[in-house]
């Protein structure tokens, strides 16, 4: 850490290992506040947001009365998001689709492909129209609205390459807003589906679905957490981010398309998970996969937080809100008409739609919080629901997401 003078005022800066350990002290006070806040909790706000921005904030107070600024180093920043992508694609297993059954395929094509290809499509019309960069439409869809948090702080910094200043703070101000506001509106739409349509409040059993759940819970009851298991899936993670930027760095020679390492280690990832699953060679341990990505998501998404440069919004503000608000429009005019008829018109498909909600404009926590507040209104559990919603919303989606928000950033940025 040292010390210096910059336009008469006092710069702070962060070594690496001062870096690192302000994350790690920031992530600890963020689940603090999580516990000891239950809006926090209740709207499913990340301990990551929550310490990262507080810094971010007390900087930008700092900055604007000219006391001192931070300059922090983010190495670690980019390995640890390399690890959790990479750790997401291991979790994308396509022989759920082929045991999940119809709905299940229909739910994750329609509520979660095509939603995230259109929500790009709207950002970009919508920021050509309101005279900024399209790209900050992109970062303002999908990258933030489907993808959160983590694909805000991961493809901020991709677009900003590409010279779209402000992509990261527009895309961390959208994945916050959709958090929020996802937990006022799912709930309520759902029962307005119910009572406008006068739905029966049952649920029928599927088989497929029940079988594919029991399936899943019982690797987890299998599955134990050792340092050996640990050091193994951190190992292939580490392999198949290598094998994905070797991949990427090819791809962008032969074509010009700028393939970010991290994408090009979920999609190895990807891969070698679906032929696993064909031909097994490694036993795979979910639970420390999870834990591998937790961390990883904690350092890299506290790392992003510390350096956003939030006085970046100042001349964004206005067209972010319309994107913002048009994106919030769409997503629920969606679940009324096309998604809740073509999701069979009843108390699970209107569960659904509350999830749909959830995953759309915030996280896959927002989409379970929303489902779970639905089912205690009513009483009935709809674990159609409970089993599609959080597969498709947190971990198959990115399969056909990932891509899109990738050729949308490079063909816009242009």
């Amino acid at each position: 850490m040292s010390f210096e003078t910059v336009n008469n005022v006092l710069m702070l800066k962060f070594d690496f290992l001062a870096t690192v350990t302000v994350a790690t002290v920031l992530l600890i006070l963020g689940n603090w506040a999580r516990r000891t806040f239950p809006a926090l909790e209740k709207y499913c706000i990340p301990a990551a947001v929550i310490g990262g921005v507080a810094f971010s904030m007390l900087a930008w107070g700092l900055k604007e009365a000219n006391i001192v600024t931070f300059k922090v180093d983010s190495m670690l920043q980019t390995p640890a998001q390399l690890v959790f992508f990479t750790a997401i694609g291991l979790g994308g297993s396509l022989g759920m689709l082929m045991r999940g059954g119809k709905l299940f395929v229909l739910y994750l094509v329609v509520a979660c492909w095509l939603i995230a290809i259109l929500q790009n499509v709207i950002g970009v019309a919508t920021a050509m129209a309101t005279g900024i960069h399209p790209v900050l439409g992109v970062m303002a869809g999908a990258v933030s609205l489907e993808g959160g948090p983590g694909n805000a702080a991961a493809f901020g910094p991709m677009a900003e390459k590409l010279g779209v200043q402000g992509a990261t703070v527009v895309g961390i101000a959208s994945a916050t807003y959709g958090i929020i506001v996802s937990g006022f509106i799912g709930g309520p739409l759902a029962k307005w589906l119910i009572d406008r349509n006068k739905v029966a409040i049952t649920t029928d059993e599927d088989k497929e679905l029940t079988a594919l759940q029991a399936s899943l819970d019982a690797e987890k009851r299998e599955d134990t957490i050792t340092s050996g298991k640990v050091m193994g899936m951190f190992s292939l993670i580490l392999v198949m981010m290598t094998l994905g930027a070797i991949v990427a760095a090819k791809i962008k020679a032969l074509t010009g398309f700028d393939l970010p390492s991290y994408v090009g280690g979920m999609f190895m990832a990807i891969i070698f998970r679906n032929l696993n699953d064909v031909k097994p060679m490694i036993k795979l341990s979910q639970k420390s996969i999870d834990l591998i990505s937790d961390i990883s998501l904690g350092v890299f998404l506290t790392m992003a937080m510390m350096s956003l440069r939030i006085w970046e919004l100042y001349n964004l503000a206005l067209p972010l809100i319309i994107i913002l608000v048009i994106q919030t429009i769409f997503v629920i005019a969606f679940c009324i008409f096309p998604l809740f008829r073509i999701l069979g018109r009843n108390y699970d498909a209107a569960v659904m739609c509350a999830g749909m909600i959830g995953h759309n404009l915030g996280v896959a926590a927002n989409a379970v919080a929303n489902m779970d507040a639905v089912c205690r209104r009513y009483g009935v559990v709809s674990p159609k629901a409970l089993i599609i919603v959080p597969l498709c919303g947190a971990v198959l989606v990115d399969i056909i997401g990932i891509p899109n928000i990738v050729w949308f950033i490079n063909h816009f940025a242009k």
